[in-house]
């Protein structure tokens, strides 16, 4: 049963901008969102679409031009500072460029928040070398931030978010500075704090693969709207809206990249077709279910006698189940072709880049593609550990 610990409800906020017209400009527009008790909740969006501000909106250092705010089952909408600070103790937050003390040691940075709580010094120790041990720190207890890497400042961002116990953490961009390896390792340590914690976590991104990762419910904001929210898997394998369609191409395994497409129709002459694939079922927002995808390529070959290659293709797990995207040349007579891609996409989502004498551009292609209506007739079953990237990438291959 879901128990609800953060609350937006018609969230409406906005800002005095100087020379805009109006002399507002609107950041969150009517927003209403749950986020459960021990989900990580990813909220997605490009520059601009209102995820900062959103996430600002929770701890109250930002309040709602109007709505309503619950966190912890308080309305904070209006609540005084005084009355907001038992609320705040409960939220740590991470920060993308770490934020940390340059004069303090990693300990005493991490203690920070606790002599602002009044700990007592020995129960501040304690704390200091638990954490220090939870996220591999402990050898470095003494060292100053400029002699950490960027991953093992980030660590000690997340012990510090933890000191008091909070039962909420916020973290904004937190992998954005971070390369990819140390990306993993950071997102792995996430998932700890919130398996052995219990620990909710919203994660505000621009990266589809962070979320990807480790989260299990995710929000699509544009322009200061939600457009789009639901099981990650969910989402991730029937993106309802262009711009979750385009995300999604950002990080999704086997999906080629446009100058991929470009170079493939200078060496392939047919159509250039990829096929996403989706191992199961799933509802979108709305409770309609989108069948699986990509189940039955090779039998719709043979069928329509199409030429085909298989030229580029992948397949990532998100939270257990497979998904991810075979890319074709798909050969013949035009109306035969197109009859083909016809039948195909009654029972797969098909994006059609055209060919090299007729392309279809790329944002077009990626982001005007509509998922199959019907269920499909075979199931093929890939195994895969959930969180993991298990990609499967092929290239060039004779299908």
């Amino acid at each position: 049963m879901s128990d609800p610990i953060i609350t937006f409800d018609h969230v409406v906020k906005e800002f005095k901008v100087r020379g805009h017209a109006g002399g507002l400009a609107r950041a969150v527009n009517d927003v209403s969102l749950t986020i459960n008790r021990g989900d990580i909740f990813g909220i997605i969006g490009y520059s601009g679409a209102g995820k900062s501000t959103l996430v600002r909106l929770i701890n109250a250092l930002e309040r709602p031009t109007s709505g309503s705010v619950h966190v912890l089952d308080t309305d904070i909408t209006s609540l005084s500072e005084a009355k907001l600070r038992p609320i705040r103790q409960k939220i740590g937050m991470i920060f993308q460029q770490f934020n940390l003390f340059s004069t303090k040691t990693v300990a005493q940075n991490i203690a920070y928040p606790l002599q602002l709580d009044h700990w007592r010094k020995d129960y501040q120790d304690r704390r200091v070398a638990e954490l220090l041990e939870f996220v591999g720190l402990s050898e470095h207890a003494d060292k100053y931030p400029s002699q950490l890497s960027g991953g093992q400042k980030q660590r000690v961002g997340i012990a510090r978010a933890l000191a008091t116990n909070p039962e909420i953490l916020l973290a904004d961009e937190a992998t954005s500075a971070l390369d990819p390896e140390t990306t993993t390792e950071v997102l792995a340590l996430l998932k700890r704090v919130n398996k052995e914690f219990g620990i909710t976590i919203v994660l505000i991104t621009h990266q589809m693969n962070v979320v990807q990762q480790i989260a299990d419910r995710v929000a699509v904001m544009s322009a200061g709207r939600v457009v789009e929210s639901g099981d990650v898997y969910d989402v991730f394998a029937a993106p309802q809206q262009p711009v979750t369609k385009r995300f999604i191409a950002t990080a999704l395994s086997g999906l080629p990249e446009e100058n991929r497409v470009e170079r493939l129709h200078g060496e392939w002459p047919g159509r250039i077709v990829t096929v996403l694939i989706r191992q199961k079922d799933v509802s979108d927002e709305h409770g309609r279910k989108v069948p699986a995808s990509g189940q039955n390529i090779s039998g719709l070959i043979a069928k329509h006698g199409i030429a085909s290659n298989l030229l580029y293709g992948g397949i990532d797990t998100v939270r257990g189940s497979a998904i991810g995207a075979i890319t074709y040349e798909f050969a013949g007579d035009d109306a035969q072709v197109d009859t083909f891609l016809a039948e195909l996409a009654e029972h797969s989502d098909v994006i059609d880049f055209g060919t090299a004498r007729h392309p279809v551009s790329y944002a077009d292609a990626v982001s005007g593609y509509a998922p199959a209506e019907h269920v499909t007739v075979n199931d093929r079953h890939v195994d895969g550990n959930d969180g993991h990237h298990t990609s499967e990438t092929t290239e060039g291959a004779q299908a």
